[in-house]
């Protein structure tokens, strides 16, 4: 696949967040649960339960810098389901962590709506980032890494997954596949107030509100 095809393809991407983390991501970079975890020195036993176990329920970090931050839950993925399709060698801990280290982005708005319109999620209020897919990959596109696939979840199959399933955009089987439905970003990234469109709250049976649009 070429970046072109890429962004022409899908010229919009899409990140969900939680309510009030805006101000954060402008301040700090839209970060990975790893490196979130990381700027708020959360060591030890409780960084494993963060990082590498499922999360039925959204986390609260607090800082004495930093302030508080969510993390968010896991519910959509099973630990039982996720065991009975990894392939490769990769267990369920690792296959976590590898999710935690790593920041996501819908290619479709259509995926970003099924999770906000999901049983656990549709009754609360969102952040949404709308990207400008062309600016982002031009600047990180030996970064990115796509899939195919919900990587995290197992519902409501619990589709065969490997560290294979991420690829770079060169080696990605557009041919084949016709569609990606993940694009992802190792750690972090600083910049994103530079290729976002739109950010807005969304859902909970209120009225769309837009924070910050580009100029």
């Amino acid at each position: 696949m070429l970046a072109k095809q890429l962004w022409e393809k899908y010229p919009q991407m899409f990140h969900m967040a939680e309510v009030g983390s805006w101000a954060g991501i402008q301040k700090h970079g839209l970060l990975s649960t790893s490196a979130l975890l990381d700027l708020f020195d959360v060591r030890g036993k409780d960084r494993i339960a963060i990082e590498m176990c499922r999360r039925s329920k959204p986390v609260t970090l607090t800082h004495p810098l930093h302030g508080t931050a969510v993390i968010r839950d896991q519910k959509p993925l099973s630990e039982k389901r996720l065991a009975s399709c990894l392939y490769g060698g990769i267990s369920v801990k690792e296959w976590l962590r590898l999710l935690n280290g790593r920041v996501f982005f819908w290619l479709e708005e259509s995926r970003l709506n099924t999770l906000r319109g999901a049983q656990a999620y549709r009754a609360q209020r969102q952040l949404v980032l709308t990207i400008d897919t062309r600016r982002f990959v031009e600047a990180y596109a030996a970064q990115i890494l796509l899939t195919h696939m919900n990587t995290g979840t197992t519902r409501p199959f619990a589709h065969n997954r490997g560290r294979d399933t991420f690829c770079t955009i060169a080696n990605y089987p557009f041919q084949k596949r016709r569609k990606a439905v993940e694009l992802t970003i190792g750690r972090e990234v600083h910049d994103m107030s530079s290729y976002v469109l739109k950010v807005e709250e969304l859902g909970g049976n209120e009225p769309p509100v837009i924070l910050w649009r580009t100029s």
